[in-house]
């Protein structure tokens, strides 16, 4: 086994985090699902260029992060996008598949459980090559970027859940 190999296999490939919010499943989706508000939400995410304020399925967007000196874009696409249920969208930076971001709204009786979920999608063929990317962009090893997501999701949680409470 190399190296790469090793880290590979020990590195954590999805997160997800979750919250219990007093709100109606709608509520929360349209909360998540207006992709321009993001940037109120997440630690990372700054802003968001999209033509639609809820993007429907399809629909592509594009989001400014940043993390202390670090900047950086991503291209995204919505491949869930169903009202008061999911909302997902698959993020990639020219061209190399990266990461499949989403919310998922499931009822309660108090209101719902909102669950926010990362899969790291940095695998295969361009695997090397979308790692150095995010290291150099982001300031984050490959490694690491699943622990600081889970910090950061656990933040965007608790935004969301202040809002719509």
């Amino acid at each position: 086994m190399t190296a790469h190999e090793a880290t590979s296999a020990a590195r954590e490939w999805t997160v997800e985090e979750r919250v219990a919010v007093n709100a109606s499943a709608e509520r929360v989706y349209a909360m998540v699902a207006e992709i321009r508000r993001m940037g109120r939400w997440s630690p990372e995410c700054r802003a968001v260029l999209s033509r639609r304020a809820v993007p429907c399925e399809g629909d592509r967007f594009v989001g400014f992060n940043r993390r202390g000196g670090w900047v950086w874009f991503t291209s995204c696409r919505v491949v869930r996008a169903e009202p008061g249920r999911e909302f997902a969208f698959r993020v990639t930076s020219f061209g190399l598949p990266i990461a499949l971001w989403g919310y998922r709204m499931e009822p309660t009786a108090e209101g719902v459980e909102l669950i926010e979920y990362w899969q790291d999608l940095r695998r295969g063929r361009g695997a090397k090559a979308a790692e150095f990317l995010g290291r150099m962009f982001t300031g984050t090893p490959p490694a690491r970027r699943a622990g600081l997501n889970r910090s950061n999701m656990r933040t965007t949680l608790q935004k969301v859940k202040l809002a719509a409470e």
